[in-house]
């Protein structure tokens, strides 16, 4: 009897030692699932993204096609550029091509480039954002109205800006901003350099409108 009495607690120990480790195995099952669960979500996302920026990439090609067949002449005068970058479709074009010096009403004569970019902008690639840019030389302000270089780009990038409106572009896809002489690709030191960098980028962003939109609240 009494080795019965020594052994009973012994048992009841092991007892709810292999229930405490039964309920740990449990616990880690139910872990291991979520944590399962939770990299599938995460993958399932991540294939979605991709699929989006492929296509929006297709398109973007697409797009870059287009305008090359239509904007032949400008390109081969070396007046516009296209390149296909990280951050979207870069559509290049020298101010010469669009306004006289110091200024910032479009010319005349710029009016059907820029109607071909937008053509495209409404046909090719319908939802993705647009981001307009201005830039200028480092030549000081001296003759003109403008206060700085700062406003002279972003003066003439809002020109291109309510152009491609008037042509049906979507206000809500456009985003302006001027960077004066701040964002150089040639060299300042030279005419030719000067040259290039008085210019007006138009990017085709991968990004579409819908994106960044905020999302609205299920009440």
């Amino acid at each position: 009897m009494k080795r019965f009495i020594l052994i009973a607690p012994l048992l009841i120990l092991v007892a709810l030692t292999g229930c405490a480790k039964h309920k740990q195995l449990e616990q880690q099952n139910i872990d291991q699932q979520r944590a399962v669960e939770k990299l599938n979500n995460e993958i399932a996302r991540l294939n979605t993204e991709l699929n989006v920026l492929s296509k929006s990439r297709e398109e973007l090609l697409d797009a870059k096609k287009s305008l090359e067949e239509k904007l032949k002449p400008e390109l081969s005068a070396g007046d516009l550029n296209l390149a296909l970058k990280e951050r979207g479709l870069v559509i290049t074009v020298l101010n010469k091509v669009l306004f006289d010096s110091g200024k910032a009403d479009l010319k005349t004569s710029s009016e059907a480039t820029l109607e071909k970019v937008a053509n495209i902008l409404n046909t090719t690639v319908p939802s993705n954002m647009v981001y307009i840019e201005g830039h200028t030389d480092s030549a000081p302000i001296k003759y003109s109205a403008w206060k700085s270089n700062w406003e002279l780009s972003t003066a003439r990038a809002n020109g291109v800006l309510h152009f491609l409106i008037e042509k049906g572009v979507n206000p809500s896809r456009l985003v302006v901003c001027g960077y004066g002489e701040y964002s150089p690709v040639a060299d300042n030191a030279s005419v030719a350099g000067r040259q290039k960098n008085r210019r007006v980028e138009i990017i085709v962003s991968p990004k579409r409108i819908q994106e960044l939109l905020p999302k609205k609240s299920i009440s």
